[in-house]
C-alpha cells in the first residue's frame, strides 16, 4: 500500500460521497484509538478503518452481481439484504486496489457489519470504531465509546446489546452471524428476535 495521505485520496475518489469518507476516516481514527488503548497494531487498525467500506454504496444489484463473480460464498441473508455483502466485498478491494495481503486487516474488513462468533482483537476494534466512531450520532455512543477504550470485551456487549434492542424494537431480521456474535460474547438475545 502507498501512503498515507496518497491512500486517503484514492478512497476519496473510490467512494465517491463524502460524507462515506469522512465516516471511513472517523472510523479509522477510532480504530487507531482502539488498538493503541489496548495494546493492538494500530497502524493495521486504520488501514482496516480506512478501507472497510469501499463497497459500502454500491447498488444491490452490483453488490449481488460483484460477489458471484468473484465466487464468494454468500447466505440467504446475504442475498435477502445485499447490503451487508459490501464487508466482505470491500476487504476483495482492498486486496485487489490496495495491496494488502494481511490476512488479519481483510478479516477484520469482512467482519466489521455483521460480527461473527469468533473475533480477534483488530476485529473487535474495526467492529466497534465502526458503530462508534464520533461522525454517529445516537444516544449512548460516546458512552459505549469510552467504554470500549476502556475494555473491548464490555464495549462489545454494550454495542451488541444496543444492537439487538434495535432489531427487536423495529421488527427487523438478525443476521445468524451477528446473533453467534452476540452468544459468544455473552450477550442475552431478546425474545422477540430468536421468535421473529
Amino acid at each position: 500500500m502507498t501512503g498515507w495521505t496518497a491512500t486517503s485520496r484514492r478512497v476519496r475518489e473510490e467512494i465517491g460521497q463524502e460524507a462515506r469518507f469522512r465516516h471511513s476516516v472517523g472510523v479509522a481514527r477510532t480504530a487507531d484509538r482502539l488498538a493503541q488503548a489496548h495494546g493492538l497494531d494500530a497502524g493495521r487498525a486504520r488501514v482496516a478503518g480506512l478501507l472497510h467500506d469501499l463497497a459500502r454504496l454500491w447498488p444491490k444489484e452490483r453488490l449481488l452481481a460483484e460477489a458471484r463473480r468473484r465466487a464468494l460464498m454468500l447466505d440467504a441473508f446475504d442475498v435477502a439484504h445485499p447490503v451487508v455483502i459490501h464487508a466482505p466485498l470491500s476487504a476483495e478491494l482492498a486486496r485487489e486496489g490496495y495491496g494488502v495481503r494481511d490476512e488479519q486487516i481483510l478479516d477484520a474488513i469482512r467482519k466489521h457489519t455483521l460480527g461473527e462468533a469468533r473475533m480477534s482483537g483488530l476485529d473487535t476494534v474495526l467492529y466497534l470504531a465502526d458503530a462508534l466512531e464520533p461522525g454517529r450520532s445516537y444516544e449512548g455512543r460516546a458512552a459505549m465509546l469510552d467504554l470500549a477504550m476502556r475494555d473491548l470485551a464490555e464495549g462489545m456487549r454494550a454495542v451488541l446489546r444496543s444492537t439487538l434492542s434495535h432489531h427487536a424494537s423495529h421488527g427487523l431480521t438478525l443476521s445468524p452471524r451477528t446473533l453467534a456474535c452476540a452468544r459468544a460474547f455473552g450477550v442475552t438475545v431478546p425474545k422477540e428476535i430468536l421468535h421473529a
